[in-house]
Parts: structure tokens; C-alpha cells; sequence
């Protein structure tokens, strides 16, 4: 309850009326006592004195029985009397038996009125057994004092009405007080009701609920702070909306950068990681934000290189392999922030491509120098052996000029399919598609390419289910496509082997498969058999340009289509490729 600024506020209304209340209420019974006890004492003390004046004449006999006098005086009076004697002997008493009193020259009010002429006291009386109120008033005879005149009440009505007047001030004081307290919880209400409203406010702000506001109904200091509160809400707003945007760009920027990016914390943890760097780790999300660095590089060359851009506070760029299948890049660590923070920005850019693109350029320049060096050096022996006489020996002649044509038609044959692949390639070379059966593009290569396996020991089957749509297609080229694979099939299978074609519909486009039984390729080979000039070491003992492959890949995926290879070692290959649908 005293967690609530209404009850802290009404509390302490409320604490301070109930003080001053009951502080009125002490202060009140108490002068009114005094109040009635002063009328009291008045009032007996005239009455003393007239009793002493009709006395005096009396007590100056010096008489010792006066107890009759005492008697009608106080049935006049309704109050007890006492005549006493100079020297304190009671002469007179209206209610007790005198003889048993003891001597009253001693009394306070006895004294008082031998001295000034009358006294007053209050005190417990032994005789009558409770509180009595004594005034004594002095006679006199011409100016000799002859005796005193005492006038006494019980204080039971006094302080019966003292008592009375307490309850009905009690009674007063607590109403006054219910009111005060109602009245206190209305103003701490209403004195609380715009904070409470503010701090509703504030807790649906900090809910997410930006767009709460309050209205300002008053020109006092809790009007200034609502419409304070209103500018503040709407600056938030402002920045907050501001900061959301370029979070969401930067995120969006993260999410589609190709180069991977990591940040690290002060204390080596990863606070942010986007896509591209999970895909180059080989890591989840959830596994790399909140663990260390190296759990998420799990590298020792990335590792090494953050730990030197923290110790030395600079940029380190270093090029990484992530294991030998694994990425190669080029990892770029940079503090940020202050040196003592120690956060770093790690940007992995992916160069496996560009190095794969390099290690195809330098291949191919190696490929293409050993693919000329052969036939030129048998040229050049030829030309020799032909210098050094052999023009003079007609069927050697004859011979030696056959072999430098059959070389001759090599380089032609590797140039000219140099230059089908440059300019599918480049697109030089425009398709005709339109639709065609799946027969007449797969069956004439498999007619045509069927006498050599035979003469290989091979089965070579054809299986195309009738009821195969027509494909969007350049008939010419997919039977190159078709004829390149078959022919490697037949030249890579072993006698009493198998190649099968087949043809089928996945997925909404024409599926071609050329399955074989042979030596099949190893697992280092399959990335790069597509490229041109490359070719296996079995490959290479079977003669051929190796470009049939790229340029069967340059042709499907001039179509639209894909090519694909699938293939163990020592148990068969099978080349897949796909058309769209006519």
C-alpha cells in the first residue's frame, strides 16, 4: 500500500490531523476542567464568606457544639460545612462525626484564610473517601479573626461533566477526523491521479506501445511535466523510428552481402554474424552468436589473425584456406571502437571462385600448350624426316604425309571446337528452338554411335517411354550434347560393360540420362570435369581435345538447362541434363 504515492500523500494528511485533534482534545478537557474547578472555587468561596459573616457572631462565643449550624447551612447549600476554632479544633460539622476528626489548624485552606482572608485546596478526604474541593473563608469580629468557615463538594460532578464534555469533544474529534480523511484521500487522489496516469503511460511506452500520450488538463507543474512528457515521447519516437530504418537497411545490407562479417565483444564473443559468414564457417546461428570466436572460426590461421589485430590494436589482412575442400579467403580484422574495448570487425571475403577461376585459366593454358605440343612435335619430326631424304623414298613419302594430315586435322578439329565453345560462350552462336520429339534429338546419335560400341563389347541401350512430351530445343546441338556423352560412356567402359540412355519428366522439365558401367571418376575430378581441357588420367590415354564436356555444358545451359554428373569410382558414371518443356 505505501508503494502508492496517493497513500504516501494521504498518510501523512491523515497522521497529522489525528495529532492535531487529539492534541485539541487533551488541550480542551483540561481547560474546561480548570474553567469548571475556577467557577467551583468561586462560587464556594462566596458562599464561605457570607456563611463567615453570619457565623462570626457564634464562633466569637467560643461555643464547641456548633454541628446544628453546620447541619442547616449545608442543607442550604447542598455542600458540606465545617466551623473550625483558632486553634484548629472543628467546632461544627455538617456530615461526619467531629469528635473523630483530627485537628485542621494545618489544612492548606486553613492556612490560606488565616493569612489573606480565604484558601483553597483539592485533595483526597480520608473521612468521606474520595476527591473534595475545600475553600475556607475567615470571620471576623471588627478586625480580630474568631474563627474559619469551610466549605467542601466532591468533585464526582465536576469531573463527571469534564468527562462529558471529553466524549462529546472525542466524538468531535472523530468525525472531524473521517471527514479529514476523506477529504485527504480525495486530494491525494486527485493530487496522485495524474502520476498514475503518467506511469501508465510510460509502462506502454516501454511495452512497445510508442504512439501513447497524455493530455494536459491543467496549467500547473503537472501540466508542464505532461506536456513535457509528450515532447520527450514524440522525439523517442522520432529516434527510435530513425534508428529501426537504418537497422533494417543495415541488416537488409548484411543479409545480402556476399562477403561474410562477424563482430566480437570486448570479451572475444560473437555479438553479430550474418548470413555469408555462417555459410563460410560452416556454422549455425545459433551456435556462433553468444559463444567465443574461436568456436565459431574454428580455425587456427583466423583465430592467430584476430588475436594479433587484438594485441596490436592495427588491421591484419591475411589470406586463409579453410581446410583443403573449404573456402579459400581473404580474412580483414579491424578494431572498433577504442584500443581498451577490444571489439573487432572480421570481413571474410570469398575468393574460391576467383581462385578456382585462376587455377581453370592456368589449366587451361597448360592444357591447350600440351594438347599443341604433341601434334607439332610430331609435325616437326615429320618435316624433318622428310628434309633429311625421305622425299626421296616415295612410299614413305607418302606415308609421312599421311600422319602430318591426320595431326593436321587434330589441330583443326581442336580449333574449331575452340571456337563453337567461344562463341556459345559469348551467345554468338543463336539457337533454334522450337519443339522438338524426344526422339529425334537422343536417337540418332545412340543409331549412329552403335557400331562402335558393339565393336567395344558393349550393350548399349535405349529406353524412352512413349508417352514423352516434346522439348523446347535446338535439335542439332542436343544431339551434340548426346552424342559428346555417349562417346565418352562407350570409351570409358570396359568390354562387357553397359550404357544406357534414358529419358523421363521431373519437376516439369525433360530429365536425359546417360548411365554408364565403366571406371567411373574419382572424387577429386568430379568438381572440374566440366572445364574445358581437363580430363582424367585415364582421360588423357584415350585421346580427345577435352572440350566435348564444355561444350555440352555451354549448349544445356544455353537452353535453360543444367548438367550434372554423378559417379563412383571404379562402378560407372551418369551424366544428367535438362531441357524446359515445349
Amino acid at each position: 500500500m505505501f508503494h502508492s504515492i496517493r497513500w504516501r500523500i494521504a498518510v501523512y494528511y491523515v497522521l497529522l490531523i489525528l495529532l492535531a485533534m487529539a492534541a485539541l482534545a487533551v488541550y480542551l478537557s483540561g481547560f474546561v476542567r480548570q474553567e469548571h474547578l475556577s467557577d467551583l472555587e468561586d462560587q464556594l468561596a462566596a458562599e464561605g464568606r457570607l456563611m463567615a459573616d453570619a457565623l462570626a457572631p457564634t464562633l466569637a462565643d467560643g461555643e464547641a457544639n456548633l454541628d446544628t449550624q453546620a447541619r442547616h447551612y449545608a442543607d442550604l447549600l447542598d455542600a458540606r460545612v465545617t466551623l473550625i476554632g483558632l486553634d484548629g479544633t472543628v467546632v461544627g460539622e455538617s456530615h461526619e462525626d467531629r469528635t473523630q476528626m483530627d485537628n485542621h489548624l494545618y489544612r492548606p485552606e486553613v492556612q490560606a484564610a488565616l493569612a489573606r482572608g480565604w484558601g483553597s485546596s483539592i485533595r483526597y478526604s480520608h473521612t468521606a473517601g474520595y476527591d473534595m474541593m475545600y475553600v475556607a473563608a475567615s470571620a471576623m469580629q471588627g478586625n480580630q479573626v474568631v474563627g474559619i468557615v469551610r466549605v467542601a463538594l466532591p468533585l464526582d460532578d465536576v469531573q463527571a461533566s469534564v468527562a462529558r464534555l471529553r466524549n462529546a469533544v472525542l466524538m468531535a474529534m472523530l468525525l472531524a477526523a473521517a471527514l479529514a480523511i476523506l477529504l485527504a484521500l480525495f486530494v491525494a487522489g486527485r493530487t496522485a491521479r495524474p502520476l498514475c496516469r503518467l506511469t501508465d503511460t510510460v509502462g506502454r511506452m516501454s511495452a512497445g506501445d510508442l504512439s501513447a500520450r497524455l493530455i494536459a488538463t491543467t496549467h500547473d507543474e503537472v501540466g508542464t511535466l505532461t506536456r513535457a512528457f509528450n515532447l520527450m515521447a514524440d522525439r523517442l519516437q522520432e529516434t527510435i523510428t530513425t534508428l529501426r530504418e537504418e537497422r533494417s537497411r543495415l541488416a537488409g545490407i548484411l543479409e545480402h552481402m556476399a562477403d561474410g562479417v562477424l563482430i566480437t565483444d570486448g570479451e572475444g564473443r560473437v555479438s553479430l554474424v550474418n548470413p555469408a559468414a555462417l555459410r563460410l564457417l560452416g556454422i549455425g546461428e545459433t551456435a556462433a552468436v553468444g559463444s567465443s570466436f574461436a568456436q565459431a572460426a574454428r580455425d587456427h590461421q583466423l583465430i592467430a589473425l584476430w588475436k594479433q589485430c587484438r594485441e596490436h590494436g592495427a588491421e591484419q589482412v591475411e589470406m586463409v584456406e579453410i581446410s583443403r575442400q573449404g573456402p579459400f579467403l581473404q580474412a580483414i580484422v579491424t578494431p572498433l571502437g577504442e584500443a581498451e574495448s577490444q571489439s573487432c570487425l572480421i570481413v571474410l571475403q570469398d575468393l574460391t571462385q576467383m581462385r578456382h577461376s585462376e587455377t581453370v585459366r592456368r589449366d587451361f593454358i597448360s592444357n591447350v600448350s600440351h594438347e599443341l605440343r604433341t601434334p607439332l612435335a610430331s609435325l616437326k619430326v615429320l618435316v624433318e624426316t622428310l628434309r633429311d631424304g625421305a622425299l626421296e623414298d616415295p612410299p614413305a613419302a607418302r606415308r609421312f604425309l599421311d600422319r602430318m594430315e591426320t595431326e593436321v586435322d587434330a589441330l583443326t578439329q581442336m580449333v574449331q571446337e575452340l571456337l563453337e565453345l567461344s562463341r556459345i560462350e559469348s551467345g554468338q552462336a543463336p539457337l533454334e528452338l522450337k519443339p522438338v520429339a524426344v526422339a529425334d534429338m537422343l536417337l540418332p546419335p545412340v543409331e549412329r554411335l552403335r557400331p562402335q560400341a558393339e565393336r567395344a563389347g558393349l550393350a548399349l541401350e535405349f529406353e524412352l517411354p512413349p508417352d514423352l512430351p516434346q522439348a523446347r530445343a535446338d535439335r542439332e546441338r542436343v544431339q551434340q550434347v548426346a552424342t559428346n556423352l555417349v562417346h565418352n560412356a562407350i570409351k570409358f567402359t570396359p568390354t562387357g560393360g553397359r550404357v544406357t540412355v534414358r529419358a523421363s519428366v521431373v519437376e516439369e522439365q525433360l530429365l536425359v540420362c546417360v548411365e554408364d558401367t565403366g571406371v567411373g571418376i574419382s572424387p577429386d575430378d568430379l568438381p572440374r570435369i566440366f572445364e574445358r581441357f581437363y580430363k582424367a588420367d585415364r582421360a588423357r590415354s584415350g585421346g580427345g581435345t577435352g572440350l566435348g564436356l564444355a561444350i555440352a555444358k555451354h549448349i544445356v545451359q544455353a537452353h535453360g538447362g543444367r548438367i550434372w554428373v554423378e559417379s563412383v569410382e571404379g562402378r560407372g558414371s551418369a551424366f544428367y541434363f535438362t531441357l524446359p518443356l515445349a
